[in-house]
């Protein structure tokens, strides 16, 4: 499994900042299109997947583009000075993956009456307008594919719990929307407990044990906003001594854990595409700069047989789409990962 990203571009910290600020702006600047990836932290596995692929660009790869990734630790004040720093470098343009979906509008506005154009990616700003285009995947549709497939396998009936994100991010707002939206459609179904384990395998491993001591072992499912909360659940319902098979987990984002964990038969997960997201991205903020004269080579666009249609790069908004894992795919999937 490929977690490799390269340790010179993980600049998070002020420290890291000021050091960007003091020497990596000036090399190659007037040769190079340079672009700032801002993303929300590479601590988890997800936004790893996310910036090997965005290094893996073959405009990036071949140094044709300068990227430069920066790690947001989960901050939005970090986040917002990066971005600063970003502007006052003279970058070409910023793709942003917001820890904060409201803190994130202020810092993209700045960008954007700089003249900096940026691009979001997977997790948003709530002011989608600021934006030059964003390229994500439908959370709010997440969110009820998430609880459709624990509701299904209850039958429609029983006490499930629901495993949130960082309260105030875009996925963990929309997520929670497409829950609740399903959720309105079983009335026998009884949500026990609903509190946020911070995209966090251990928080979510020890909320989980605490709810199934506290409920007497109560509990029918668990809906997880993402893989890494709904592998923790899934550790604490074995280690409860129940069996996955009858209190049914799911997550979201095709984490490599979280593939293993379906091959078995232990638990479903839907796969977000960070290859399709960062490399998308990586188009968008090229052509945001070039304009026409720029050619998409990512494989995830139409160019080049893939899913979406470039339309030239002038479209606002462009939607990657997820991926049920199932005991058909999930080989082949873990064969992608494995060659990553």
């Amino acid at each position: 499994m490929a977690m490799t990203i390269n340790r010179r571009l993980m600049l998070g910290t002020l420290a890291g900042v000021s050091a960007l600020a003091m020497g990596l702006g000036a090399a190659n600047a007037q040769d190079k299109l340079r672009i700032a990836a801002i993303v929300q932290s590479l601590d988890t596995e997800f936004n790893v997947l996310w910036a090997n692929a965005a290094e893996a660009h073959p405009l990036v790869a071949d140094g044709t583009i300068e990227l430069t990734v920066l790690d947001g630790r989960m901050d939005p004040f970090n986040q917002s000075n990066q971005f600063d720093t970003a502007i006052n470098e003279g970058y070409d343009a910023i793709i942003f993956i917001p820890v904060d979906i409201n803190a994130g509008n202020d810092p993209v506005a700045r960008a954007m009456e700089a003249g900096v154009p940026v691009i979001g990616s997977n997790t948003l700003i709530s002011d989608t307008d600021l934006y030059h285009a964003f390229i994500s995947s439908d959370d709010v549709l997440a969110g009820e594919m998430l609880a459709r497939s624990v509701i299904e396998k209850i039958n429609g009936e029983g006490n499930v719990v629901i495993v949130e994100g960082m309260i105030g991010q875009s996925a963990q707002v929309q997520r929670l929307e497409g829950i609740q939206k399903v959720l309105a459609e079983y009335p026998n179904i009884n949500v026990l407990e609903t509190r946020t384990a911070n995209w966090s395998r251990a928080e979510a491993l020890t909320l989980v044990e605490n709810w199934l001591i506290s409920n007497g072992g109560d509990i029918q499912g668990v809906i997880a906003e993402n893989d890494e909360m709904a592998i923790g659940s899934l550790e604490a319902v074995k280690a409860y001594g129940l069996d996955p098979a009858t209190v049914p987990v799911a997550g979201v984002d095709g984490i490599t854990d979280a593939l293993l964990a379906v091959q078995r038969g232990e638990m479903m997960s839907t796969l977000q595409d960070a290859n399709a997201l960062a490399q998308g991205a990586i188009d968008l903020a090229a052509a945001a700069v070039q304009g026409d004269a720029y050619t998409p080579v990512a494989a995830v666009w139409d160019v080049n047989g893939g899913a979406l249609v470039w339309g030239g790069g002038t479209e606002k908004q462009y939607s990657v789409p997820w991926v049920p894992v199932t005991a058909d795919n999930v080989e082949e999937l873990l064969a992608l990962r494995d060659g990553a």
